[in-house]
């Protein structure tokens, strides 16, 4: 079923590309609602559960709060409010580092660690599931299409991908395949 008709829509969308937008805001809406849900039993939302996840990934050292939002999957303005949210839960601690009093570190604590132990699987289930009808071909596809239409709009952010060296061209050959003419 195309989007046009899963969204009833009577008339053709007005180009390909906001079809592919709306597609992709489509497909991330159902395919997260499941998550949302897990998060939700838990307390958490979608941006607390990725910082927890980061700071998993560096326990024990813990990061400041801007490598937090670097490392985010989906950026939000207020890193800071979610760490907040966090501590007061009991899932993260801020801690200043002996060498510059200034560095606040954020730590998860053994709860978030805990707590990030007992979704592992029940995510990871999800996962799986919701996509288990596409080939591991359809997927890696998938995967690099996706990052293909992200990469123009990431450069000259901390967590951009480096940019292509320029194509050389033959100096002697033009865009017809001959020889240059010389002058």
């Amino acid at each position: 079923m195309s989007l046009q008709h899963e969204l009833r829509k009577r008339r053709p969308f007005d180009s390909p590309a906001e079809e592919a937008y709306l597609n992709l805001l489509r497909t991330v809406s159902v395919l997260g609602a499941p998550f949302a849900a897990i998060f939700r039993a838990h307390g958490l939302s979608e941006s607390t559960y990725n910082v927890l996840r980061i700071l998993r990934g560096h326990h024990p050292q813990g990061l400041p709060s801007l490598a937090i939002g670097e490392q985010m999957v989906a950026r939000v303005p207020d890193v800071t409010r979610l760490v907040d949210r966090l501590v007061a839960r009991g899932l993260a601690e801020r801690v200043r580092t002996d060498q510059d009093r200034r560095v606040v570190i954020v730590r998860a604590t053994r709860a978030a660690l805990d707590l990030l132990a007992k979704l592992d699987k029940p995510l990871a289930d999800v996962q799986k599931r919701q996509l288990a009808h596409l080939s591991p071909r359809e997927l890696a596809t998938l995967n690099r299409l996706l990052v293909k239409a992200r990469s123009p709009h990431m450069e000259g952010r901390p967590d951009a991908p480096p940019p292509r060296a320029p194509r050389r061209r033959d100096p002697l050959r033009r865009g017809t395949g001959r020889k240059a003419r010389p002058d």
